[in-house]
């Protein structure tokens, strides 16, 4: 397996592959970039294929951290970590702590915090092992204020404002009574997502590979429920994509309807012509670094202090990035991928004294 020449290595700083024989742990932890500060991202666990999937996606994932963090104006670089497992059946105390030491050896270069397959008893673990972790559990800001660990929630109001921008733009609509949204993975961040629309008027339809999340958003919101396979192809407004990555190809491309895309998932093209391809079919597609950023926002909260209202209004400010994005694309007659791109890389490129970064 060739790293450098991995045609998503895109110059990352450090990858490191953690192997713990006594717990069975296998992971990769990938460094991008530190140029605005340590490298922050989340611990995925997944029961990957193959080893090449799981590099392509710690890559791929580490590399959007970068770009979300820049576009998000904070003083963090771009990191991720997966570890390879089912995360319901492969974890262990000693699995965890290991990971923690592997971290810990980092030195703070890398900052980790939950992610798919992740949550707070695990943060919490990894904990125990390093300082060099965020979200393990409810905290107190510098002004007293009490967060939570968990920043799935802000996750949720950054997708929920980005779609209302999303909508307003391409839909012309301020309202979202009525508004049809099929939401693909209703797990921590998809189901919070649901419950702001449907607060908010909209009709839902939910799926997802695990029958108890699709089952709570049934019972709880008066979801209409469909098969995985059929999610793409429903006569909705919006698909609201939050599960894992890649989910926007040239297949599912046949079938998707919808004329908004604004979801949580990250890495959601499978290759960068789809974005191209989004805007020749003039569905309006919110890149997903930019829409899914207040967790890491949430996360960074935690790491500085600060107010819940400072982070909350942090979040919100996702939906004036978004509308950026969708008018310099109108303007320069390109995909909303590119420019969420080209305005990450400005951003990241300028010197600091022009970079509207927060403290």
């Amino acid at each position: 397996m060739s790293v450098f020449t991995h045609p998503d290595y895109d110059g990352h700083e450090q990858v490191v592959f953690c192997h713990d024989k006594a717990s069975g742990l296998r992971a990769i932890i990938a460094i991008h970039d530190t140029q605005l500060g340590p490298a922050l991202g989340g611990c995925r666990m997944f029961p990957y294929a193959s080893d090449e999937d799981a590099l392509r996606d710690v890559l791929r994932l580490s590399r959007g951290m970068t770009l979300k963090s820049s576009l998000a104006g904070l003083k963090l670089g771009g990191g991720k970590a997966v570890i390879i497992g089912d995360p319901h059946t492969g974890k262990s105390q000693a699995l965890l702590h290991a990971m923690g030491d592997f971290v810990d050896g980092l030195g703070g270069r890398y900052i980790t915090a939950a992610d798919s397959g992740t949550g707070d008893a695990d943060m919490q673990a990894f904990a125990q092992r390093t300082r060099h972790v965020l979200g393990a559990a409810p905290r107190a800001t510098l002004d007293g204020s009490i967060v939570s660990g968990d920043p799935s929630p802000s996750t949720a109001l950054g997708v929920f404002v980005g779609l209302q921008a999303a909508v307003k733009h391409r839909l012309g609509r301020d309202d979202l009574t009525g508004l049809k949204v099929a939401i693909q993975g209703v797990g921590h961040v998809g189901l919070s997502l649901a419950r702001r629309l449907k607060a908010a008027g909209a009709e839902l339809w939910v799926a997802d590979i695990f029958d108890a999340n699709v089952q709570q958003a049934m019972e709880e919101l008066d979801a209409h429920v469909v098969r995985p396979q059929d999610v793409y192809g429903l006569d909705v407004d919006v698909f609201a994509p939050c599960a894992m990555g890649g989910i926007l190809n040239e297949q599912t491309l046949e079938v998707l309807r919808a004329p908004v895309i604004a979801g949580a998932a990250n890495n959601q093209l499978a290759k960068p012509e789809i974005g191209a391809e989004l805007q020749r079919r003039d569905q309006l597609w919110a890149p997903d670094y930019a829409i899914n950023a207040g967790g890491i926002i949430d996360i960074y909260y935690q790491r500085i202090g600060g107010s819940a209202a400072q982070c909350d209004a942090h979040v919100r400010s996702i939906a004036g990035t978004l509308r950026e994005i969708f008018t310099r694309a109108v303007k320069e007659g390109c995909a909303t991928s590119i420019i969420a791109d080209r305005l990450a890389i400005e951003r990241l490129q300028a010197p600091l004294s022009q970079q509207r970064l927060h403290a």
